[in-house]
């Protein structure tokens, strides 16, 4: 090898040598300067992740705060300033004095009536203003409206009876229709007056669904043909002082900010419920009379069926959603979106005097997803009439405070009307007294029958935090319905 040829090939070796040594530096600058550009940009996702995370636990702090600000004030929905705000800003400090950043509340009162209030807390901190967290809270109050049934007195439900809801009563009940839901008594065992049993000789809670419930001792039998999510005796009795609602405060609330009706100066008023959010009001100025040899089988029974009325007036649904009436008192209608309490009473109370409600015509609503509520308070009775449709339809909170929710003993000799086919109600029914819409009733026939062959009872679940205006609630804390994180 000549020296010029060894000197080319040095050269060319040297050179790719050398390129190849700029090409992995410049790869390991790179590398480098990524690793480097990852560790900065992992650090900064990771002060904005904990900055997020205060950011929550200010939001939080906000609500927090106005648990507190409701447990003492239940019901201020601005913040305890004299005029409503879009929003409410608190600064937020750490425990020694220093400001770390801000919660703004955003609160929507309840509707009238309910006890359902939302708040919208956003936290803000000082060390990012870009960042910020939100958490909506749904709050409310329990009404007496849990149950779809409950009860002070011995229960009968007969054959045709379907129940979607909870049933409670303080005396003992006999089932013998159909129980989606649990039924409970505060009776370890009682005297059913329908059974010809000797004294205490029944179950709290029993059927004589075939083959009929044994009687105590014995142990008591599963039945889920009739109790599908099963029965429970004793329980805790209810306290019916409290959901009987007081009918003089519900006046004072009719009279300052709701309707009042004096007496009708004849036999009560008939109110006709519209989707426009009006009512219609007549007085009732006569009832259907008994026909020949249809006689009274009950204390207080009459037809309750309408026969002449004069129309008095529209009148807008109030402001707080109470009407209340110094008379007896017939419903019926439909409303959309609207919330009211329609409450009959005479004073000073006496069995002689109280008041009571009936339905006669439907009595309905347009949503049933809790933006349409409707709640019936009779100081007697709450009463279906004589001359009911076939098919009734009834959605509402009912209560009968000194009396009885159902439909009176009408015979035969009361003409065709003295069996209906079907009743369906939405709802809760409260009753002081023994409740039934049937008598005598088989399922599928007419044979010692009077009322309604068929019974559809279904609970209104938005009763039980939405209820009626001013209707009687649980407790006086609010409990935590629902916590999400919105954006």
């Amino acid at each position: 090898m000549t020296p010029q040829k060894y000197n080319r090939k040095n050269i060319l070796n040297h050179g790719l040598s050398l390129i190849v040594t700029v090409i992995f530096m410049s790869i390991s600058v790179l590398f480098i300067i990524g690793l480097t550009q990852w560790a900065v940009l992992h650090a900064k996702l990771v002060r904005q992740s904990q900055d997020r995370e205060f950011a929550l636990q200010v939001a939080e702090a906000g609500i927090e705060y106005y648990r507190w600000h409701l447990a003492h004030a239940p019901t201020d929905f601005q913040d305890g300033q004299a005029t409503p705000a879009s929003s409410y800003t608190h600064e937020y400090y750490d425990k020694d004095g220093n400001h770390i950043g801000k919660y703004i509340l955003y609160i929507t009162a309840p509707p009238v009536g309910s006890t359902l209030v939302t708040i919208v807390s956003e936290g803000r901190i000082d060390k990012d203003p870009n960042i910020f967290r939100k958490i909506k809270v749904q709050m409310g109050i329990p009404s007496w409206a849990k149950y779809s049934f409950a009860a002070n007195d011995v229960m009968r439900f007969g054959a045709g009876t379907e129940v979607f809801g909870e049933i409670r009563s303080n005396e003992g009940i006999r089932f013998d229709g159909i129980a989606h839901n649990l039924v409970s008594s505060a009776k370890d065992k009682y005297t059913d007056p329908d059974s010809g049993h000797a004294p205490g000789q029944e179950f709290g809670v029993h059927t004589h669904v075939s083959p009929v419930d044994p009687n105590p001792p014995a142990p008591v039998p599963s039945r889920p043909d009739v109790f599908m999510a099963g029965r429970s005796f004793p329980v805790g009795g209810l306290d019916f002082t409290g959901i009987s609602a007081d009918l003089a405060q519900l006046k004072i609330k009719a009279q300052s900010g709701g309707l009042y009706f004096a007496g009708s100066g004849a036999l009560g008023y008939n109110i006709v419920l519209k989707t426009n959010g009006t009512f219609d009001l007549y007085q009732v100025t006569s009832i259907v009379a008994p026909p020949s040899g249809c006689s009274a089988e009950q204390s207080g029974w009459g037809t309750w069926s309408i026969q002449n009325q004069t129309l008095l007036g529209n009148y807008s649904f109030p402001s707080n959603g109470i009407v209340f009436l110094e008379d007896n008192v017939w419903v019926e209608g439909q409303i959309n979106n609207g919330r009211i309490t329609i409450a009959s009473g005479r004073f000073p109370e006496s069995t002689s005097t109280n008041t009571s409600i009936t339905i006669n015509n439907n009595l309905t609503y347009t949503n049933f997803d809790g933006k349409d509520v409707i709640g019936l308070i009779a100081q007697q009775d709450f009463n279906v009439g004589l001359k009911s449709l076939d098919n009734l339809t009834i959605a509402a909170a009912i209560v009968a405070k000194n009396g009885r929710v159902g439909r009176f003993y009408y015979p035969s000799q009361c003409g065709a009307e003295y069996i209906r086919n079907s009743l369906t109600l939405f709802g809760a029914i409260t009753t002081n007294k023994r409740y039934g819409f049937a008598y005598g009733t088989t399922a599928g026939t007419t044979a010692g029958t009077t009322g309604y062959l068929l019974r559809t009872i279904t609970y209104d679940a938005n009763l039980l935090y939405g209820p009626p205006p001013s209707w009687p609630l649980t407790a006086d804390q609010y409990t935590t319905l629902l916590w999400v994180e919105t954006y």
